[in-house]
């Protein structure tokens, strides 16, 4: 058996090999045709928005303080009812996300108590430039469907009481 046993280890290599050979390629031909992503896939970043337009980022750093690569740069100022992003009392007027820095951890994601961080599903992610990969708040918003939704809006005086709006189902 100390013959054959090669021989016939090769006849099986080969077999395998005979029965991929007449099978369709699984190539993708990626600029024209892209991949759906798993559920589960962390990409590029996103600030998502409520359905009203303004935006559900508070300005509060937890994304920042929980982020261990130190990518997440935020800073918060006062909202007005003349000039509203946000449901609660502060925003963010400031946030950037350094990509070169950022491991796609999603402790950012986990940290946000309004759920404004989320890890889309693009990942089509290049740079010429080291500048080009710090993504400011106007390149990680969600756009808006209707121009009148863009923030900042001009809402009437004691609309907005809460930062986190009340949940539906309080188990969640």
């Amino acid at each position: 058996m100390g013959v054959l046993e090669p021989l016939v280890e090769l006849a099986r290599g080969l077999g395998q090999t005979f029965r991929y050979m007449f099978e369709r390629p699984v190539t993708v031909q990626y600029p024209e045709q892209k991949r759906t992503v798993r559920p589960r896939f962390r990409g590029r970043h996103v600030l998502k928005r409520y359905d009203n337009g303004l935006e559900k980022c508070i300005g509060c750093s937890l994304c920042a303080a929980a982020c261990p690569s130190d990518a997440i740069f935020v800073e918060a100022s006062e909202n007005t009812d003349e000039k509203r992003f946000s449901p609660g009392e502060r925003y963010a007027s400031t946030y950037e996300i350094n990509m070169l820095r950022c491991i796609y951890c999603g402790f950012c994601e986990d940290a946000c108590p309004t759920e404004a961080i989320v890890m889309g599903d693009n990942y089509e992610l290049s740079f010429t430039d080291r500048r080009q990969a710090i993504y400011p708040k106007d390149m990680l918003l969600e756009p808006v469907h209707v121009h009148t939704m863009l923030t900042p809006q001009k809402v009437d005086a004691g609309v907005f009481t809460r930062s986190v709006p009340e949940m539906k189902d309080p188990r969640d």
